[in-house]
């Protein structure tokens, strides 16, 4: 499991999963949310600029996120 610390209060899942090293680019990021890849918090979510919190938890291609203060 990879932990994104937050800068600020939240964090864009197209952002997170950069950070995280899950995807190479921010057009990469955009493919793979599109195309139904990425739950947040069990969700499909569908927009990369779903704000994400603290606790909240991403999972992309049998890879987990947590994002935390």
């Amino acid at each position: 499991m990879e932990t994104v610390k937050l800068r600020d209060e939240f964090i864009k899942l197209g952002q997170a999963l950069k950070a995280a090293g899950f995807v190479e680019s921010g057009l990469e990021a955009k493919i793979v949310i599109k195309e139904g890849q990425v739950c947040v918090n069990g969700l499909t979510e569908y927009q990369r600029g779903k704000k994400l919190y603290d606790g909240d938890m991403v999972t992309f291609n049998g890879e987990t996120i947590k994002i935390e203060k």
